[in-house]
């Protein structure tokens, strides 16, 4: 699926409902930070913002799972007090990085693919984009496992 392509109701359906499983296993301290930076769910980043972050939308190696915008809470100041921090999960992304929705194996062997692949992607882009409103870079985030 490529970044531009849409998702049928049906997919978003299963996709949320996934969601929405990770979302509520997450810690309470998770859904803490979460007040301040809330989840939206898209199925794809606008053209707009593929075009701002330099990501080809015809590129099947360019993935944006997520994205985190706002201030990170190691740089905030007096002045960013009012700012808006969000959490941007992209559908298809986080579909294509997990291998789609049936399973499969690569040729080394690996499981790709299925609800459980895709429930795993979800909770690491969460923590990912959680990991950036405390100001983590990705090099911290991959050393973490979350990268």
């Amino acid at each position: 699926m490529s970044a531009m392509q849409r998702m049928s109701r049906k997919e978003r359906e299963r996709f949320d409902q996934l969601f929405r499983a990770v979302f509520e296993a997450l810690p309470a301290s998770v859904h803490t930070l979460l007040e301040e930076a809330p989840i939206i769910l898209e199925d794809h980043p606008s053209a707009e913002l593929s075009a701002e972050l330099g990501i080809d939308p015809d590129d099947p190696d360019d993935i944006l799972c997520g994205l985190h915008t706002g201030v990170p809470l190691t740089e905030r100041s007096v002045q960013h007090a009012d700012g808006l921090e969000t959490i941007h999960l992209f559908r298809v992304g986080i579909l294509d990085m997990a291998g789609g929705w049936e399973v499969w194996e690569d040729e080394d062997g690996q499981s790709w693919g299925g609800s459980d692949r895709i429930r795993e992607e979800i909770r690491i882009t969460i923590l990912h984009e959680v990991g950036h409103h405390f100001g983590l870079d990705e090099e911290d985030l991959e050393r973490l496992g979350y990268g």
